[in-house]
């Protein structure tokens, strides 16, 4: 079985990166059967959050990057069958400049061999919105990259930043950019054409064909610690839901080819 270990990405907040990690390994798991581990990477937790858990009472990576727990130990269930998922706490944040991390001058390859030990078809790591050690770490132990971004000024350039760090990375460690992810997309924007073609310089042929649309929706499903898609009354009308089912199946394609 091969195994595909995915980074969800951008180098600034508001991109909807968390989400987009969400309910991309939840739609994996319902409508494609697979069996998915979330790793909240991220010291916010919103991940962890999002799906109805404490991060104060609950260990994170950074006991196992720390070898003081398995990752078998931290791992928790989630209330989608076959998703399951690594939380994060605020010890993420300067993990590596403590304990055994710290004398270890290849610590940022701890979390892949980590990883190599789990028994997933899937893994999607949430990681922090700045290229920081955390980040590096994540995209080391990836097999794919997704991005996300939004139309709109700030985003794009981060983008650029973006892009030269992760193919700094993939020149030491194989990677792939699977796409670029636009979030709060209004098709209406005036700009869009614009934006859309700096997306293409920067990553060229890389955007998903699916835009994730704006939905309040979003939101309301926090509230209730789940993806949209467990929520009964939002499952079946909310716009970023289907968006974010047809985008996991262009995952899965490209994927596939």
């Amino acid at each position: 079985m091969k195994k595909h270990i995915l980074t969800v990405s951008s180098f600034k907040g508001g991109t909807a990166k968390t989400s987009t990690s969400l309910h991309l390994a939840a739609a994996l798991a319902r409508f494609h059967s697979k069996r998915v581990l979330l790793v909240d990477f991220d010291a916010q937790a919103n991940l962890t959050l999002g799906l109805g858990l404490d991060p104060d009472s609950l260990d994170s990576m950074a006991s196992v990057l720390q070898g003081t727990k398995e990752i078998t130990q931290v791992i928790q269930k989630t209330c989608v069958s076959g998703l399951d998922i690594v939380p994060a706490d605020t010890w993420l944040e300067r993990v590596e400049v403590t304990g055994a991390l710290a004398a270890d001058r290849y610590s940022h390859e701890r979390l892949r061999e980590v990883l190599k030990t789990v028994d997933y078809e899937y893994v999607i790591i949430d990681t922090p919105p700045s290229l920081c050690w955390l980040t590096e770490s994540a995209l080391i132990a990836a097999t794919e990259a997704i991005v996300c971004a939004t139309c709109e000024f700030y985003s794009i350039k981060g983008l650029e930043r973006l892009s030269h760090f992760m193919h700094t990375i993939a020149e030491r460690h194989p990677m792939n950019i699977l796409g670029v992810v636009i979030s709060f997309w209004n098709a209406r924007g005036k700009n869009n054409t614009s934006f859309l073609n700096v997306i293409d310089r920067t990553f060229p042929d890389k955007c998903f064909t699916t835009k994730i649309r704006r939905d309040a929706d979003i939101g309301t499903a926090s509230v209730f610690g789940k993806p949209l898609f467990e929520v009964s009354k939002l499952a079946k009308e909310s716009r970023a839901g289907q968006d974010f089912i047809q985008l996991t199946q262009e995952v899965v394609s490209r994927l596939k080819g």
